[in-house]
């Protein structure tokens, strides 16, 4: 059986990117292979229903929050929860300590411990209070929540070991202040808000903070990047083209002979609270051609280009 795509990988989008890229990704992908577009292309139709199949699991918060928390407790038990769900009850051979010790990385082996003491009567060191594990969430925030800063709510689950010996999840609902001008990829360490432990403190949450970068813009590391669609002809006569930077400002970008897809230009200052903007090249999509186009095309075909 082979192995799942991993749904971000799909979509060309990074694990940090806001449900709004997420969004945008996959409109830009589901118009690119979708059946009406290429008819009777057997490859684009796959690449469709593959790409809406990523978009399922993590196109709106909800659901992209529960996937990423599976993954995660598939990372923490080496294979994944039993039962498809991690916030149901575990059963399978394991016994409870066995399954708490994997998820807290901990438990009890060989018979309770008390007072110190082994069962030779050996005095053994003290050891670390056990911990429950972290839990990572993220908070999606506007690039002008960012600048300003504020309080905001953000939801995840929680797991909780009940009387029984069942794990189940807990939606919980946190509040937490974000300093104004805070940098996208920010983590915020909560004290006490991950996974209980039932012998031992609770872990924490790392909470990291996304912010949506805006139509036709993404993130690589501190640096924004903003796409600017050329036409084939600027990109190989050269030319101008409109670009409208995220303060709103409007102006002509020169567009030098030759380029490529994928070149990019650094504007300093020009993004996030004052940082770099690199504007990068990438070919403008037309859905139709009017018959001047298709003429002009046919005589670049019979030209060689």
């Amino acid at each position: 059986m082979m192995a799942e795509k991993d749904p971000y990988s799909v979509l060309g989008v990074s694990k940090g990117a806001s449900d709004g890229e997420i969004k945008r990704a996959f409109r830009k992908k589901a118009r690119q292979f979708h059946p009406d577009r290429n008819p009777e292309d057997n490859l684009a139709e796959a690449k469709f229903k593959e790409v809406q199949s990523a978009y399922d699991k993590i196109g709106d918060a909800e659901s992209r929050r529960e996937f990423d928390q599976k993954q995660q407790m598939a990372n923490m038990f080496g294979g994944g929860a039993r039962g498809g769900s991690p916030f149901g009850g575990m059963g399978g051979g394991q016994g409870f300590e066995d399954v708490i010790g994997q998820m807290f990385g901990g438990g009890r082996r060989g018979g309770p411990q008390f007072g110190g003491m082994s069962g030779g009567g050996q005095r053994r060191r003290p050891q670390t209070r056990p911990k429950g594990s972290d839990i990572t969430v993220g908070l999606d925030v506007s690039m002008a929540e960012a600048e300003q800063g504020g309080v905001f709510s953000f939801t995840f689950k929680r797991l909780k070991p009940n009387s029984l010996g069942s794990l189940e999840g807990q939606s919980v609902t946190l509040k937490t202040k974000l300093e104004a001008g805070v940098k996208h990829g920010t983590v915020k360490r909560l004290k006490g808000q991950g996974h209980d432990h039932p012998e031992g403190d609770p872990g924490d949450v790392l909470l990291t903070v996304r912010i949506d970068a805006g139509e036709n813009r993404s993130w690589d590391g501190d640096v924004l990047i903003q796409q600017i669609h050329v036409p084939y002809s600027s990109m190989m006569l050269g030319g101008k083209v409109k670009v409208t930077l995220p303060s709103g400002k409007e102006g002509l970008l020169k567009i030098a002979p030759n380029s490529q897809i994928g070149d990019r230009r650094r504007m300093s200052k020009a993004g996030y609270l004052g940082g770099d903007l690199d504007l990068e090249f990438s070919l403008i999509e037309l859905d139709e051609l009017d018959q001047k186009q298709k003429d002009a095309l046919e005589q670049l075909k019979q030209s060689g280009l």
